[in-house]
């Protein structure tokens, strides 16, 4: 029996959590299926030369390449192109909001099963006024587990259809390298205190907590600050105190580093805190509050059962010095000795047995009733979404450059990375997809794009 073809969606989210969570899926599912990601995360550029697990880059909406009633079609045809070539009988999608080209595919192909992967610990924001059409339109809900539920009170926790399961991590105990090897992989010297720092950069106030964070760790003796993004803001100025030895790197999965870190500052994002704690990392979180994820409430729950330190992430002088306390090795070994009581984050193989079942069991039937609720649903939260736009518009992520369309299979990580980070349109195709393929992408790309392809 051949193996099944499962895509796995992300959308392109404030963190790493959406493909960091398909990731994990797609690792479990490897032995059985054949899985493929595609997302608008440009950390989808790692996977297929780290993983070995085929991918295509599809440009989200934020890149304006394309208007709006465009880029709902394109990615429809997008994603049925890939279910056509690949036989694929399922398609998952995690984000927050199943996109009206997401919803669409299960019209198009009536036989595939159209899974919803949501994360609980939802900020009450207007979108939970669409959750209950959201999930009408699916064939199924899968909620991953969060170590913060018991402090879940959003509106996701007031629903009642999702298949749940355990905590999703792409942290493995058994796999990850010892201190000493994961140290030689950063090349980071083997007896000096490391801490690694995921904050991000970009608007005033979070260059703002980057720095009053890095002041924090001024004073501890020989220390190693590691750092995943250049820590710059947008003029190229530099956002690192006077007395730190501060270095980027670039690895992927960076949890199968964790173990050469003595601490860590991090957003508490549902990736950082479900590889940060597992590893045994003592770790405090300065909340990001954008986008639909309830990072405080997740960082409250962190702080109050003793498994992280909870920074005030709208004082700057409590973020530095909640920081400093990462000084004292008492409270380190204190947090890294409480960490070790919590639970399997085994979720991502448990998601991926519930797809797996999907695909071999044909679960998807022809209703011509739902079909038709699907359909209606679908017209209007697109119009609900575009009413919620105009209000609160996507931030820019980049203006296309007028250049002809670049087509491309590449696996090779920097190749990819740099092609998203360019202004240029290119489409990226699985390695190894036949001709045909080739030509619907192209003409795909026609239509969206127009001249130039």
């Amino acid at each position: 029996m051949s193996k099944p073809t499962i895509i796995l969606a992300t959308s392109n989210g404030v963190g790493m959590g959406h493909l960091v969570r398909a990731t994990a899926i797609a690792i479990s599912l490897k032995d059985v299926a054949n899985p493929i990601i595609v997302s608008m995360a440009g950390g989808i550029s790692e996977i297929p030369s780290y993983l070995g697990i085929r991918c295509e880059y599809i440009p989200g909406r934020d890149r304006l390449w394309m208007s709006r009633d465009k880029w709902d079609q394109y990615l429809r045809d997008r994603l049925v192109a890939l279910i056509d070539e690949t036989d694929a009988q399922v398609l998952s999608f995690d984000g927050a909001v199943p996109y009206p080209g997401v919803v669409a595919t299960r019209s198009a192909k009536p036989k595939l099963t159209l899974v919803w992967v949501r994360r609980g610990l939802w900020q009450k924001t207007l979108l939970r006024f669409a959750l209950g059409i959201q999930t009408s339109m699916m064939d199924a809900v899968i909620e991953p587990g969060d170590f913060a539920q018991e402090y879940d009170h959003g509106p996701t926790s007031k629903r009642h259809e999702a298949i749940t399961a355990a905590p999703v991590s792409l942290f493995n105990e058994e796999q990850a390298l010892s201190r000493q090897e994961a140290r030689q992989q950063l090349n980071l010297d083997l007896n000096r205190p490391a801490v690694l720092v995921q904050l991000g950069t970009g608007d005033l106030d979070v260059n703002q907590k980057m720095t009053a964070a890095l002041e924090g760790l001024i004073g501890w003796k020989d220390l190693q600050v590691v750092v995943t993004k250049e820590p710059i803001d947008k003029a190229g100025n530099s956002l690192v105190p006077a007395g730190l030895d501060v270095r980027a790197i670039r690895y992927f999965p960076l949890a199968k580093v964790l173990h050469a870190f003595d601490g860590a500052i991090c957003a508490t994002g549902y990736n950082g805190v479900h590889e940060l704690l597992p590893a045994k990392v003592p770790t405090v979180f300065v909340s990001n509050i954008r986008g639909t994820d309830d990072q405080e409430t997740r960082a409250r729950w962190c702080h109050d059962f003793g498994f992280a330190l909870r920074a005030n992430q709208a004082d700057l002088t409590d973020i530095t010095k909640t920081v400093k306390q990462l000084q004292n090795p008492e409270i380190r070994a204190g947090i890294a000795k409480k960490c070790a009581e919590l639970p399997q984050t085994s979720g991502g193989a448990e998601i991926a047995k519930i797809l797996y079942q999907f695909a071999t069991h044909n679960s998807a039937k022809q209703n011509t009733v739902k079909d038709l609720t699907r359909q209606l649903s679908q017209f209007f939260l697109r119009r609900a979404t575009l009413i919620y736009r105009y209000f609160k518009p996507h931030t820019v992520f980049q203006i296309t450059k007028p250049d002809a369309v670049v087509f491309t299979e590449t696996e090779k990580s920097t190749e990819l990375a740099e092609l998203i980070k360019s202004g240029a349109r290119f489409e990226h195709l699985i390695s190894g997809g036949s001709k045909e393929y080739r030509a619907k992408r192209e003409e795909i790309a026609k239509t969206a794009y127009g001249s130039g392809v």
